[in-house]
């Protein structure tokens, strides 16, 4: 039998042209499921309990938080994206590759797996122990893709601040994962729909 060799192993940079549809989906839930352990282990390690913390509240209000922000984020968006230049928003063709073939169903379905992995860790986790600006900065960061440009990193950031305060303001971590999968899933229907592309 061959020893395995750690040295041996190389990593090469690879752009989303090289990689197939089907890898690009076994990465992005693969990447989910690594966010929602390591957020779930992050809350246990803070001593709290996960299940509290995913407790629908009785009253409806932070329905109206998610909404709302998802409204203002979107309108935002959709400006920017009609007065500032292409290139100047340009990820590299991730959310293209994500969303532009795919069906309606599976947009729903990995808005609601990201918004739910996420949110678990970030405004969960991290924000209980950074606050909400450094705990944007992370969010920001982590979001590499939109690094190259400073117009969609603000806008990371800003976002996940925002989402961070309607965390504190309502009490429930449902506020911003209502609001991050309204996002994602109208910002997906906009480019699966979108004409001439």
């Amino acid at each position: 039998m061959k020893k395995f060799d750690i040295r041996k192993i190389r990593f090469k940079t690879v752009s989303i042209d090289q990689i197939d549809d089907r890898l690009l989906l076994i990465n992005l839930y693969a990447t989910q499921a690594v966010t929602l352990v390591i957020g779930l282990i992050w809350i246990f390690f803070q001593h709290r309990n996960p299940f509290l913390l995913f407790a629908l509240p009785r009253e409806l209000s932070f329905l109206f938080w998610g909404l709302g922000l998802a409204v203002v984020v979107i309108a935002v968006d959709l400006l920017v994206s009609r007065f500032v230049p292409e290139e100047a928003g340009d990820d590299g063709g991730v959310n293209d590759r994500i969303f532009k073939n795919r069906p309606v169903w599976h947009i729903i379905v990995l808005s609601l797996i990201v918004s739910i992995c996420e949110e678990t860790l970030f405004r969960g986790a991290i924000q209980h122990n950074l606050g909400p600006y450094w705990t944007s900065i992370v969010f920001a960061l982590i979001h590499v893709r939109y690094l190259k440009h400073w117009i969609p990193t603000g806008l990371v950031f800003s976002i996940s601040y925002a989402l961070g305060w309607i965390y504190i303001q309502s009490g429930s971590l449902w506020a911003p994962i209502v609001a991050h999968f309204v996002i994602d899933m109208v910002m997906g229907f906009v480019i699966r729909f979108r004409r001439g592309t």
